[in-house]
């Protein structure tokens, strides 16, 4: 076999940067200061210009990266002077720099992107522009998840490395333009996936390569100012996507895995926040009940359903349909979602203290009228709610539940006592999101013998204020395809609804501390619409389709 003296040559070469490290890492310790291995890092260019480079070559310094006047340094030797008189260079002009440790190899690497400065336009902290022109023309080419795909693939084809700030800002620009609500980067073994949840479901638009995963990882760190060094624990962070008309928040959860860090980032599209009241999706009596609720000056209002079912959206209309000047409103998040003009709003900070507990009862010393919390998630958080409801508050909320009727058994679960929930409590709601039947390529269809007997059968107890459409000749629609819903059949979600009154019968089954099923029964019997009947009434109205139904709620 012949001796391939290029393979060994690159063998001790990796060998002996792998040393190099090693050896940093273990001075790191020695001077107790972080280390970082800048091969992992995306270098901010607009950061490394800060020092020049004769004098960051000079004195074995880097600047990485930097959010505003907070910096991430990398040093040679954090104890010669010359990185001393840098440093304090930096703190006399206002900043504040984070100290690594990393080795020659990874310095070079830093400084050889000096001779890219000239080139690259200003990047601002914590928000992504894709007011570009590039962007826009890139904007313009996507309609569907098809045209992403495609066009984001061929720009990753032909791109490079030093290209990585354009690409993460076309993936933003890409996902805005579709609306979609959650942005996902899963690293596995061979590839890196990159997926988009549209409508509620995840669509693949792209593969990444691992270096790819690296830098865009690393970017969105620094622009979501989570901590680089940090890749064995979970990292949450938020930046801003700056459009021509509107400014788009976004949240970032990072998730250590076998193959590299998973991200996620939630699009918190200005147009989820737009829903009215009226636009929800209840059915005339829900909307009725609701309606006059919201308008009374004290009790508790809670909406019920699984992560990422619209809760957040449905208290939001609440606010809109009752704000008004007369009217102080204030929040409680974990984080703030939406920014609304005209309410206060505040993000708990447990580092700083600030919890659900603490902020609410900080809260009903600032006289407000309505109150909304961000989701009750303990006994503590539960009680002060309900207590502020008593007293004189009108109390948004929401809690994690299958259906409305389990609202009280988890309350009692979350050890709250029976004779505070009866009093407080108005309305419990659950909802659930169906995909919405694309209105251009729907088709008209007969539904097969099970369907139609799962109709019947689900609307022969629908309460009559509810109005069952006929069921003598039923029509159905299904899904089509075409350019507008990406070829899905779909386009946009509505929400399905069950809500009951906290009248004077449930008051005294309150007090029983009754199981679901007992909760239901009554409820039923004062005249609820469940999920499925609610269901089953915009399958009628052409509005959604049975696999939806079955995919979200269950079809027996």
């Amino acid at each position: 076999m012949a001796f391939d003296e290029e393979k060994q040559r690159d063998k001790i070469e990796k060998l002996q940067q792998r040393e190099e490290e090693d050896l940093t890492r273990l001075l790191a310790q020695k001077y107790k200061t972080p280390y970082l291995n800048l091969s992992r890092i995306s270098i901010d260019l607009d950061a490394l210009k800060l020092i020049p480079e004769a004098e960051a070559r000079e004195s074995g310094i880097a600047i990485i990266q930097a959010i505003g006047k907070k910096l991430q340094v990398a040093v040679k030797n954090p104890t010669l002077n010359s990185v001393k008189e840098s440093l304090d260079k930096l703190h006399r002009a206002g900043y504040t720099a984070q100290v690594f440790l990393s080795s020659m190899q990874g310095l070079e690497r830093a400084w050889s992107r000096y001779k890219e400065i000239p080139r690259e336009s200003k990047i601002t902290s914590n928000v992504v522009d894709i007011t570009k022109d590039s962007i826009v023309e890139f904007r313009s080419r996507i309609h569907n998840s098809e045209e992403f795909n495609t066009n984001l693939s061929g720009e990753i084809e032909h791109g490079t490395s030093t290209k990585i700030t354009d690409l993460l800002d076309l993936i933003l620009a890409g996902a805005y333009e579709l609306e979609v609500s959650d942005i996902h980067v899963e690293p596995e073994e061979v590839k890196v996936h990159l997926r988009v949840r549209l409508d509620g479901i995840l669509q693949e638009i792209a593969s990444l390569t691992h270096d790819m995963h690296k830098m865009i990882l690393s970017r969105i760190k620094l622009i979501s100012e989570l901590k680089l060094n940090i890749h064995n624990r979970a990292q949450d962070g938020r930046f801003t996507i700056r459009t021509k008309d509107v400014d788009v928040e976004v949240r970032v959860s990072t998730l250590p895995g076998p193959y590299g860090e998973s991200i996620v980032m939630r699009v918190l599209h200005p147009k989820a926040i737009s829903m009215t009241f009226d636009n929800l999706g209840m059915q005339p009596p829900v909307r009725d009940l609701v309606e006059k609720e919201i308008k009374k000056p004290n009790g508790m209002i809670i909406t019920t359903g699984p992560t990422g079912s619209g809760k957040t959206t449905t208290l939001y209309a609440f606010i809109k349909k009752v704000r008004e000047p007369g009217i102080k409103i204030i929040t409680i998040e974990d984080p703030i979602e939406y920014h609304v003009d005209g309410i206060s709003q505040t993000q708990i900070d447990r580092e700083g203290g600030y919890t659900f507990e603490t902020g609410l009862s900080a809260i009903v010393r600032q006289d407000p009228d309505i109150i909304l919390v961000g989701e009750i998630r303990n006994r503590e958080t539960a009680e002060i709610a309900m207590h502020a409801s008593l007293t004189g508050h009108l109390v948004f909320s929401t809690l994690h539940t299958n259906n409305a009727p389990g609202t009280i058994p988890r309350l009692i679960d979350l050890g709250v006592t029976p004779n505070i929930i009866a009093p407080a409590i108005n309305v419990a709601i659950a909802q659930r999101l169906v995909r919405v039947l694309c209105s251009h390529c729907k088709q008209e269809s007969t539904p097969t013998e099970k369907q139609t007997e799962q109709i019947k059968t689900s609307l022969s107890t629908l309460p009559p204020s509810y109005g069952a459409p006929p069921l003598d000749n039923i029509k159905i629609f299904i899904p089509g395809g075409c350019d507008i819903c990406s070829h899905t059949g779909y386009k946009g979600r509505l929400g399905i609804f069950e809500a009951f009154l906290i009248n004077d019968e449930i008051e005294k089954l309150i007090l029983k501390n009754p199981s679901e099923a007992e909760v239901r029964a009554i409820a039923l019997k004062q005249g609820m619409c469940t999920l499925i009947q609610d269901g089953m009434l915009k399958i009628l109205a052409g509005q959604t389709t049975f696999d939806e139904l079955e995919r979200i709620a269950g079809l027996e």
